[in-house]
C-alpha cells in the first residue's frame, strides 16, 4: 500500500491528447507548440485538494488539475487548479495553510477560519471557495488555471511571462450548496461519493469526449516591471483586457491549442495511484518565474513523491518519458529496474558528456544576456514584502462581489455558504474577525453575513 498523499488524496485521472492549433514558435521554443496540428499524449488528473480519500466528489473544495505532457523533448507537468488565484503568496505559509484545511489535532474537525482571519491576503480565493465554483457538477464542466506566472522562453534567451487557462467547451456547470449536499448524502450509493469520476467515465464510454481550449496570457519583462501589481502575486488575476497573447501587447488571451480526453485508465493503481506530478518537471521553452510560491513547489512536490513512491518514481511506467532521456546523474536507489545507465559517468564534465554553458551552445555574449539578468535581479527583490496587507488586497475580491451581484441569487448563495461554516465557529471574537474581514471587501457583505450567522446560531 502506498503512503497517502498529503494533499489531493481524492482524484481521478485519464489519458488524453493535447493538440497545438497554431504555431507558437514566435514566443516559445517548446517543440510541442512548434507546429499547428502537432499532438502530444497527456496523462491528466483532477482531484479535490483538502479532502480525504473516500470523501464525496461534491465536497466544497478547490480542485487540483494536473497534466503530464509526454512531449518529444521530455515530460512537462502542468500542476494547476480550477481557480485562478490561491490562498497565499508567501511560501512559508504553505504548510500551515494546508494543515488548517485538514483535521484539528485535538477536536478533529478542520479549523480553517482562524488561519484565514490571520492571513487576509487569501480573501480572493476564500470568496471563490464559497461560491458555486467550488462545487462543480462535473470535471467536464470546469475550467483550469496555472495560477502561477511561468515563462515562455526562446532559444535566444528572451522570454515572456505567461499564465495559462484551460476553458471547457462543455460550458460551466456547478451545484448549489443544497444540490451538492443532496447528491453527497452518505451511504446511499457509490455514485453520490464518486459522481464526478462516474460522469467522466460514462461520457468517454459513450464517446462524448470532453475538450478544453487552452489560452495563454503573455507579458514582456519590461511590461511586468511597470504593471499595476506584482505579477508573481498568486492572490490576484491578470486582467484579460491588458494581458494579451502577443509579444509586446500586454495581458489578454488567445487560444493556442486544445486538450481532449479520449481514453480510460486500464488499472487504477498502476496508472493513477503511482502517478506523480511536479511543476519542476519542464521542457525547453517553458520555465519557472520568480514567483515565490512556485519556487517552493518546485522542491516540495518531487520531495513528496520520493517519500510516497521512492527515489526512482520517475522510472515508473506511468511517469517515465516517452521520448529519449539521458540523465546519468539520477540513478541508483531502491527499485531501480532498468539498466541504471550502465558504466556511464555520473558526474558533470565527463568525456562522455562535457559540460556546455547556455551562451556557448547558443552563441550568445554576456552583453546579450545581461538585460534578462538585470530583470531577474529586480524580480527577485520585488518579492521581499509578500506578506504586507494593504487595501489593494481587497480590490479584486470587491470586483468579484460586484460581478456575482449581476445575479443576486449568487451573492445570497455566497453568504449562505459562508454562514454554514461561520456559525460553527466557537468563539464570538473570532466570528467578529470574520465579519470584519468580509466588511473590508464590502460593508453590505459583512453586515449580511453577521446578521444571517446570528440568525442561524439562534435557530
Amino acid at each position: 500500500m502506498l503512503t497517502p498523499l498529503n494533499l489531493k488524496e481524492k482524484f481521478m485521472q485519464k489519458p488524453s491528447e493535447f493538440e497545438a492549433s497554431r504555431n507558437c514558435s514566435h514566443f516559445t521554443s517548446a517543440s510541442f507548440l512548434s507546429k499547428a496540428g502537432k499532438r502530444t499524449p497527456v496523462l491528466q488528473r483532477v482531484s479535490t485538494v483538502g479532502q480525504e480519500s473516500g470523501s464525496a466528489d461534491t465536497s466544497r473544495d478547490v480542485h487540483g488539475w494536473v497534466m503530464k505532457l509526454f512531449t518529444d523533448e521530455g515530460n512537462l507537468d502542468w500542476v494547476f487548479n480550477n481557480t485562478p488565484v490561491f490562498f497565499i503568496r508567501d511560501p512559508i505559509k504553505f504548510p500551515s495553510m494546508n494543515r488548517s484545511h485538514k483535521r484539528n489535532p485535538q477536536t478533529h474537525p478542520p479549523t480553517l477560519t482562524c488561519f484565514h482571519v490571520g492571513n487576509p491576503e487569501g480573501i480572493h480565493q476564500l470568496m471563490i471557495l464559497f461560491t458555486d465554483r467550488s462545487t462543480p457538477e462535473s470535471v467536464r464542466h470546469m475550467n483550469a488555471y496555472s495560477g502561477h506566472t511561468y515563462k515562455f522562453t526562446k532559444a535566444d534567451g528572451s522570454f515572456n511571462y505567461a499564465k495559462i487557462h484551460l476553458k471547457t467547451r462543455q460550458g460551466i456547470r456547478n451545484f448549489s450548496c443544497e444540490e451538492a449536499i443532496k447528491v453527497s448524502v452518505w451511504g446511499q450509493t457509490d455514485f453520490e461519493n464518486y459522481c464526478m469520476i462516474q460522469d467522466m467515465f460514462e461520457a468517454i464510454e459513450r464517446e462524448d469526449y470532453p475538450k478544453w481550449d487552452v489560452f495563454v496570457q503573455l507579458m514582456s519583462p519590461d511590461e511586468a516591471e511597470g504593471y499595476e501589481w506584482n505579477i508573481f502575486d498568486m492572490t490576484k488575476v491578470g486582467h484579460t483586457k491588458t494581458f494579451l497573447c502577443k509579444k509586446s501587447i500586454s495581458f489578454g488571451s488567445s487560444k493556442f491549442t486544445f486538450l481532449g480526453l479520449t481514453e480510460q485508465p486500464q488499472n487504477y493503481f498502476s496508472d493513477i495511484e503511482q502517478a506523480a506530478f511536479s511543476p519542476s518537471t519542464m521542457v525547453p521553452g517553458f520555465a519557472a518565474s520568480a514567483d515565490p510560491v512556485l519556487q517552493a513547489r518546485l522542491f516540495a512536490y518531487p520531495d513528496a513523491a520520493r517519500y510516497r513512491l521512492g527515489v526512482d518514481y520517475q522510472q515508473l511506467p506511468t511517469n517515465s518519458a516517452k521520448s529519449e532521456v539521458y540523465c546519468p546523474f539520477q540513478r541508483d536507489g531502491l527499485m531501480r529496474f532498468d539498466g541504471n545507465y550502465g558504466g556511464d559517468p555520473n558526474y558533470v564534465s565527463s568525456s562522455l558528456q562535457p559540460t556546455k554553458f547556455y551562451q556557448d551552445v547558443k552563441g550568445l555574449s554576456a552583453a546579450q544576456l545581461s538585460p534578462h539578468t538585470d530583470h531577474e535581479k529586480r524580480a527577485g527583490k520585488v518579492l521581499a514584502y509578500t506578506s504586507e496587507i494593504t487595501d489593494k488586497v481587497f480590490v479584486q475580491p470587491r470586483a468579484l462581489w460586484e460581478v456575482i451581484g449581476r445575479e443576486p441569487v449568487h451573492q445570497n448563495r455566497l453568504i449562505d455558504n459562508l454562514v454554514s461554516t461561520v456559525k460553527d465557529v466557537k468563539y464570538p471574537e473570532l466570528r467578529k474577525a470574520v465579519y470584519d474581514l468580509f466588511s473590508r471587501v464590502d460593508k453590505e457583505l459583512g453586515s449580511k453575513l453577521q446578521k444571517r450567522t446570528a440568525e442561524a446560531i439562534k435557530a
